[in-house]
């Protein structure tokens, strides 16, 4: 089981699915951004040092192998953070990334069954396809 976790995601196209990638922070260890509890690393950074592995590497590791040659924002993406007040842990994501599935597997891979949590858009997670 998953320790409750913020973090950032993608969902990435592979053999004809979307597969979601996730770089996580357990909450115990996330940084602290105003009333939020946030992943310290961003989007840009961490795609960019994905891609740098190769696609190899990138398979080796389990991730898509797409990475290696699209940009960070090429596909949908989004945000798990923490509200300290009301204690809420709210799931920022592209509108493409909101089906009842997807999001039933982002609480399991954030480790957020039994924790209160939202769903919310957000212009700055919005792909343009």
């Amino acid at each position: 089981m998953v320790a409750p976790s913020v973090g950032i995601f993608w969902g990435v196209p592979e053999g004809g699915r979307t597969v979601l990638v996730t770089d996580r922070t357990p909450l115990a260890e996330a940084e602290v951004y105003g009333n939020c509890l946030t992943h310290p690393r961003g989007h840009h950074e961490v795609w960019e040092a994905w891609r740098k592995l190769g696609a190899t590497m990138l398979r080796r590791r389990g991730l898509p192998a797409a990475i290696a040659s699209h940009e960070y924002e090429a596909f949908p993406r989004g945000r798990v953070v923490y509200m300290r007040k009301p204690a809420l842990f709210t799931l920022y994501a592209d509108r493409h990334l909101q089906s009842p599935k997807t999001i039933a597997e982002l609480v399991r891979l954030f480790g957020l069954a039994g924790e209160h949590h939202a769903v919310r858009s957000d212009a700055h997670y919005r792909t343009l396809t």
